[in-house]
């Protein structure tokens, strides 16, 4: 839950400053959004979590 929370806020924040940048437009940043959303909603979100989950799991056992 707090990994996929500081996910959402993470891209939430790249997605604000790529719109300041104009790299993206305003448009196709609702598509994408929208698009995400839809995905979380499908049959394939468990399948996602487990694997952002394994990545996380993943870089938290790397030591420096």
């Amino acid at each position: 839950m707090v990994i996929s929370l500081s996910a959402a806020l993470l891209l939430a924040i790249v997605l604000v400053v790529m719109i300041r940048a104009n790299s993206i437009k305003v448009g196709p940043a609702i598509v994408a959004a929208l698009f995400g959303f839809f995905l979380a909603s499908s049959n394939m979100a468990p399948d996602i979590n487990r694997f952002l989950n394994s990545v996380a799991d993943t870089i938290s056992q790397i030591k420096l």
